[in-house]
């Protein structure tokens, strides 16, 4: 996957540290409309677009985002199969956290009838 890294640990790192930033939380929920260049995306911010191409860059690296090259333009775009590797992981953690309550509720259940 162009501009992620090695290990999956390491993108779930760099993923999670990228969205750790509000303005590029702003920037996914904008490219999840669509693809957008970063004059369109600098519209809503107080930001300048040199800025903005900051945030799409650390996005860039983590690979959340691609930039591709149209003519003039350069549309950036959502990497939407590496957004599914958070939720994955997120989904994952929620089932453990959930066997682990409905095992500690059974515990204490039986606890009770003893």
């Amino acid at each position: 996957m162009p501009g992620s890294l090695t290990t999956p640990s390491a993108d779930l790192d760099a993923a999670f540290a990228a969205l750790g930033d509000p303005i590029r939380r702003a920037l996914v929920t904008q490219l999840a409309r669509g693809d957008a260049t970063v004059g369109e995306l600098a519209e809503p911010f107080a930001l300048t677009q040199q800025a903005i191409s900051h945030h799409i860059g650390v996005l860039r690296r983590c690979g959340l985002v691609e930039q591709r090259r149209e003519g003039t333009r350069r549309p950036c775009r959502l990497q939407v199969a590496h957004l599914a590797l958070l939720s994955t992981w997120i989904d994952e953690q929620r089932r453990a956290w959930d066997d682990r309550l409905d095992a500690l509720e059974q515990h204490l259940a039986d606890g009770a009838t003893r």
